[in-house]
Order: structure tokens, then sequence, then C-alpha cells
């Protein structure tokens, strides 16, 4: 897809879409690959299956996101939002290897499946996140708080 529409807007893939109000947008199979996000309320977005590969995601409002199989590789998430709201935020089989997501609050969120190798959790809140058949393969949980089974996470960070 070249570019997503949303009530006669076209987002092309690099778009600045810095601060964007896109709270609810149906952004399934978007391609935003390397979109400028910044601080946007992406809250209750459907981003299903779109490519976020390397998109500034940085203090981006993603409560409620649903992100089932969402490409966000080399994605930078740094002091994102993407705890848990109402039960909706499900980043089930999500691509985030390599992804920036120090300082990132993932409380509550669904990450189950999810490829999280070499990505930076570093600060990271994980309290009640779910991250069963999660890979962690080299990825940094320095000061990353929360519940996270430490037999289970470095089993699946030694591969």
């Amino acid at each position: 897809m070249a570019g997503v529409e949303i009530d006669g807007y076209t987002f092309e893939p690099g778009a600045d879409l810095a601060d964007a109000d896109l709270e609810g947008a149906n952004l399934k199979g978007a391609n935003l690959k390397g979109a400028n996000l910044k601080e946007a309320d992406l809250s209750g977005a459907d981003l299903s299956g779109a490519d976020l590969s390397g998109a500034d995601l940085s203090g981006t409002n993603l409560e409620g996101t649903r992100l089932r199989g969402a490409n966000l590789e080399g994605a930078n998430l740094e002091g994102a939002m993407l705890s848990e709201y109402y039960g909706a935020n499900h980043v089930v089989t999500a691509k985030l290897s390599g992804a920036k997501l120090s300082g990132a609050n993932l409380s509550g969120a669904h990450l189950e499946k999810v490829d999280l190798s070499k990505a930076n959790l570093a600060r990271a809140n994980l309290e009640e996140a779910d991250l069963s058949g999660t890979n962690l393969v080299e990825a940094n949980l320095e000061g990353a708080n929360g519940t996270v089974d430490i037999d289970y996470a470095i089993g699946r960070m030694l591969g």
C-alpha cells in the first residue's frame, strides 16, 4: 500500500505525523515505514499488519492500540505508552526486533509471541505484561521492572 487514506488524507511512508491525533484510527496494513509519529496519539487505533519499521514512535500514546502482526523492527518507542487500556492492547505476534523501548510503559500489555530480540527494554515498565512465547534473545532488560519469569526470560534470551 503506497499510503493510507483516513478522512480524505493520504499518509505516505516516511510521513511527518508528529503530534498527530489519530485516536481510534483504522490504519490496518498501513505502510508507515520510517514515519515520524513522535508524541502522536494513536490510542485505540488499529495498526494490525502495519509496517512501522524504522518509525519514530517516541513518546507516542499507544494505549489500547491493536498491533497484531505489525512490523516495528528498528522502531523507536522510547517513552511510549503501551499499557493495557480496557483489555484492548494487543501486540501479539508483532515484530519489535531491535526496537528502542527504553522507559516505555508496557504494563499489562499482551506481548505474547512478540519478537523482542535485540530490543532495548532498559527501564521499561513490564508490570503484569504477558511475555509468553516472546523472543528476548540479546534483549536489554537492565533496570526494567515487573514480574517477568526470570528462568523463562533467561531461556528465551539465550535462545
